[in-house]
């Protein structure tokens, strides 16, 4: 069963303009912000540790499996 793109936990990111707390071709645990994605933003856990919004347009989401899921949860 595929879930919804709202139900996404991981995106990869593809751009990052100079950020130093993102990584390209890293993949980021999203935390659910509804407000934040109406404005085009997304909430991810960065290389700071921490939770911050950065543009949409620098991910691409990604649908994983459960089990690699919980790998990469695991690592963290």
């Amino acid at each position: 069963m595929r879930r919804k793109q709202a139900d996404c936990r991981f995106v990869l990111c593809v751009k990052n303009d100079d950020c130093d707390d993102l990584e390209k071709r890293k993949v980021y645990r999203v935390i659910s912000d509804k407000k934040a994605e109406k404005d085009g933003y997304v909430r991810v856990i960065d290389e700071s540790g921490e939770d911050y919004l950065y543009p949409a347009t620098y991910f691409v989401r990604l649908q994983l499996p459960q089990e690699a899921e919980q790998a990469i949860v695991a690592t963290r």
